[in-house]
């Protein structure tokens, strides 16, 4: 009786360690993918003054589109009319 006890004792330790062991392994793996995904977005980090400097960079490439086409807008009665 005493023999059936133990063997129970030793198999749900046995389990209780696969299982301990497995969860750890899959913390481990999550882990890993976070310093990926960390070491990944520090790489392609843009800082503010960067940014900034695009946008008013795009900010005045689409003023001088702007002035081009309206430009067009007032010369073109002038043209049609020729």
């Amino acid at each position: 009786m005493v023999e059936a006890g133990v063997s129970a004792a030793i198999a749900l330790v046995a389990a209780m360690a696969a299982l301990t062991n497995r969860v750890h392994g899959r913390i481990s793996a999550l882990d890993t993918r976070v310093d990926r995904i960390e070491l990944n977005a520090a790489q392609t980090y843009v800082n503010k003054t960067e940014y900034l400097e695009s946008t008013r960079r795009l900010e005045d490439h689409m003023i001088r589109m702007e002035q081009k086409l309206d430009d067009f807008i007032r010369q073109y009665p002038a043209r049609r009319s020729s």
